[in-house]
């Protein structure tokens, strides 16, 4: 009897430490802080019910040098930003072996013009007694043939030497035409690689844009038309004329290059600027789109979520099914209702369960 008792005391002893640890490790729990977010309630889209795609400012007139041979960079003559004008010397690339190849050139030209002028010399000989019959036909023949060899070689011989003129040329880069420099690749002592891009070069002033259009509505866009385009960064609104409409996709996954020419400005503009455009098109779908901000996505691999808010205040990463483009936002064509609410932002790293509290 005595046994049993201090058994059950010992079992009632153990479930009340397992409950003690339980309420201890909820408290810590508890105690852990929430991270203080940022929330967006999603809302059936009500903007313009015109077509509007992203593009990219890029300079219309623009140009990557690079080098035909290979060789180590004797000096870089520029710096990004420098201004440059047509014709000046950009990169120098040491030529040494194209000099010692010009030296066999020349060589090579001086003895083939030594051979052709003896083979000229016997030729007019041999025509002269030929044409006393001093000669034979077989004998004029052979001084002919040999002429005319020595004739080759030294047209060989020339276009050789042209030919090393011309790879001259590549080992001193210079400026295609008037601009600035915005990218260098190489500095001094660095190997030049034949094909690889030393300089790029930019011509100011003249700006243009490159949109992708969906499958969908590209039929609409037409050369000519004028467009709105938004520059974000500076947030202003530009005019341009369509200048191109491609008519192959075939790299592009659907979407179609449309190139439009900005309006002279004098917006602060530069190449690389993130733009949205607007064509006077209208949208065929009837349908009202969900859109949310794209800093707000969530991507793993090829999958794109967004972090919702759970009933007990807790961050649930919610995958989501994308749809087009528009600007800054994104097309949601499934995985998010619109009764709930997303995370934009957030004062920490986000995780599935992480407390949260509203700002």
């Amino acid at each position: 009897m005595i046994k049993k008792t201090y058994a059950i005391a010992a079992l009632t002893m153990v479930l009340f430490m397992a409950s003690c640890a339980s309420e201890v490790k909820e408290e810590k729990l508890d105690e852990s802080p929430a991270l203080r977010v940022k929330v967006n309630q999603v809302e059936k889209n009500t903007n313009s019910p015109f077509l509007s795609v992203s593009g990219t400012i890029q300079a219309v007139n623009s140009a990557d040098l690079s080098t035909r041979i290979m060789g180590y960079v004797n000096k870089v003559h520029v710096h990004v930003g420098d201004q440059v004008k047509k014709g000046q010397l950009l990169v120098s690339i040491n030529n040494a072996d194209l000099q010692a190849k010009q030296a066999q050139v020349k060589a090579g030209i001086a003895e083939a013009t030594v051979a052709f002028n003896s083979a000229k010399k016997d030729y007019n000989r041999f025509k002269s007694l030929f044409a006393d019959q001093s000669a034979s036909q077989k004998e004029l023949d052979d001084i002919t043939a040999n002429f005319e060899m020595a004739q080759a070689r030294l047209e060989a011989a020339n276009q050789m030497k042209n030919e090393v003129n011309a790879q001259f040329a590549y080992s001193n880069i210079t400026a295609p035409f008037s601009g600035i420099i915005t990218r260098k690749n190489v500095e001094e002592g660095n190997m030049a690689n034949a094909g690889a891009t030393l300089i790029s070069l930019e011509a100011p002033g003249s700006f243009e844009v490159m949109a992708m259009v969906p499958e969908t509505e590209i039929s609409e866009i037409k050369t000519g038309i004028t467009v709105d385009v938004l520059v974000k960064s500076i947030r202003q609104t530009l005019k341009g004329k369509v200048a191109e409409v491609s008519t192959s996709a075939k790299n592009t996954g659907g979407q179609y290059l449309v190139k439009i020419k900005l309006d002279n400005t004098d917006a602060n503009i530069l190449s690389g600027m993130f733009t949205t455009v607007q064509f006077p098109v209208e949208r065929k779908t009837t349908s009202k789109m969900v859109l949310i901000p794209t800093e707000a996505l969530v991507t793993n691999g090829q999958l794109s979520g967004v972090y919702t808010v759970s009933q007990s205040n807790t961050a649930l990463l919610r995958w989501l099914r994308l749809g087009r483009t528009f600007g800054d936002q994104v097309e949601v064509l499934s995985g998010l209702n619109s009764d709930e609410a997303y995370i934009v932002t957030a004062e920490g790293k986000l995780y599935n369960g992480a407390k949260i509290t509203i700002q």
